[in-house]
């Protein structure tokens, strides 16, 4: 029996296999606001017969976005504009739901990709002025963050436990804190990004206290049955940045405060980072997470085979694996690995009759 085909638990989510589509923006909102483009998108997603569906980053407030266009969930009318848009989904699929909650900090206020990407001054339309645990900017020539008071601290972790809140409102079926690539938490916990002499700076445990703080939040607000995880990056791949080695404690740390799962990716904090690109290159964090901690692990990042995602499983390295832009590049991608390994997988009604006659017991 294929070990990626088998069910698996998040907490009390029951999933049905251990495929699972990481989170991935758009750049398609109208002010923190879902459009008809997420509508598609995730609909598109939602039939695709992985086990679980996370959202975007989505920003707790307006500041928090890395884009002018990035996904928001901070007042009501980015919580009705994203109801109607899980309202669409739900009609036609039963897959759980979960939403990455994040802030950009010192990432935020930039162009889309695909119009470069670059950081907007905070006097631009489409800019504000940035924040960070320092004062220090990203890249070279970009705009100075400005250090973030305790008060405003505490500000941000209320938006935290507000999108929460609204976010158990929607029914989503699960959170997950955007503790990696380099955004606001991230930028807490390595070294290189915070340079704070008070309780949020300097030793390891004051550099983890935002992100434990803002899960004690998270989960204060977030129903009891249902899970609250993190996705970090396991490593800054800079000498004197975040590490494995701290991020095992900080795994530990969540792990004794219940949290359900964690979701293990790497880099995106320092312009100097060199990475190791290749296939399964952040498995081996995901690996070791799992073995020292026994924290349920998502490994990510260049799985892109069937028989690549089977071994991960099979071999213990990982819990699940996550999907970005593969199952963007194929949405079926879960369909064709299941026909691969001789597993079935959920297919919709109307989508039945396509069942290749080589595979007689793919859908079930």
């Amino acid at each position: 029996m294929s070990q990626l085909f088998t069910p698996l638990a998040l907490g009390k989510l029951a999933l049905n296999n251990r495929i699972i589509i990481a989170p991935m923006c758009q750049y398609s909102a109208d002010n923190g606001k879902a459009t008809d483009w997420h509508t598609i998108h995730l609909g598109n997603l939602s039939l695709s017969g992985a086990s679980l569906l996370i959202l975007e980053a989505t920003a707790v407030e307006p500041e928090g976005r890395i884009t002018y266009a990035d996904l928001g969930l901070w007042n009501d009318e980015t919580e009705q504009a994203l109801a109607r848009t899980l309202k669409a989904v739900r009609a036609n699929s039963d897959m759980p739901i979960g939403i990455q909650l994040g802030h950009a900090g010192r990432k935020a206020s930039t162009a889309k990709p695909w119009d470069g990407g670059h950081a907007i001054a905070p006097n631009d339309e489409n800019g504000w002025q940035v924040s960070a645990p320092s004062a220090i900017p990203f890249l070279d020539g970009n705009p100075v963050p400005e250090a973030l008071s305790k008060e405003r601290i505490a500000e941000i972790i209320t938006r935290f436990a507000d999108g929460a809140k609204r976010a158990d409102r929607l029914g989503i079926d699960a959170i997950e804190l955007h503790g990696a690539h380099g955004y606001l938490i991230h930028q807490f916990l390595s070294p290189l990004s915070n340079q704070r002499t008070d309780e949020y700076g300097g030793s390891l445990e004051n550099r983890m206290r935002f992100a434990l703080e803002i899960y004690d939040a998270v989960r204060a607000e977030f129903s009891a049955d249902k899970p609250v995880g993190i996705r970090i990056s396991a490593s800054d791949w800079v000498e004197g940045g975040w590490d494995l080695e701290q991020s095992l404690v900080l795994a530990q740390a969540f792990k004794e405060r219940g949290c359900d799962f964690i979701h293990v990716s790497s880099g995106g904090l320092h312009a100097a980072q060199q990475i190791p690109v290749g296939p399964n290159y952040q498995v081996p964090f995901a690996d070791r997470i799992k073995a020292q901690t026994g924290l349920t692990t998502i490994a990510v990042g260049l799985i892109t085979e069937a028989e690549q995602a089977e071994a991960i499983i099979g071999t213990g390295q990982a819990d699940a694996i996550a999907l970005a832009r593969g199952i963007l590049y194929d949405p079926r991608w879960p369909w064709h690995a299941a026909a691969t390994l001789g597993a079935s997988v959920k297919a919709p009604n109307q989508y039945l009759r396509c069942q290749p006659r080589a595979y007689k017991k793919l859908f079930v």
